[in-house]
């Protein structure tokens, strides 16, 4: 329970138990199970309206990605063509210089 061992809760028991004495204990018991109750019901809304937003960010990501892809593939198209053509033109080059 929380990374605390035997030992360590037997501790803490102790030690609130002199504090606070036995006819308070069991109120401040409850007290703290209502804030970690709280606590949780508070980290799970939190979980619920942040998860959405970021499944559509992960999406919008997954997009933007492709998109990238789409865009370097047709570079990559564009250059070689273009590599192709200066291949060309050189090689005209060079059989009208030797002619």
């Amino acid at each position: 329970m929380f990374g605390l061992g035997a030992g360590e809760i037997l501790i803490i028991l102790v030690i609130a138990f002199l504090l606070f004495g036995p006819k308070q204990l069991p109120e401040v018991g409850r007290q703290v199970g209502r804030a970690v109750k709280g606590f949780k019901e508070t980290a799970e809304d939190l979980r619920k309206s942040v998860e959405p937003e970021l499944n559509m960010i992960q999406q919008e990501v997954k997009m933007v990605e492709q998109d990238f892809q789409a865009s370097l593939k047709d570079a990559e198209t564009e250059l070689n063509a273009v590599g192709e053509q200066a291949e060309q033109k050189a090689g005209s080059l060079a059989s009208s210089t030797q002619a």
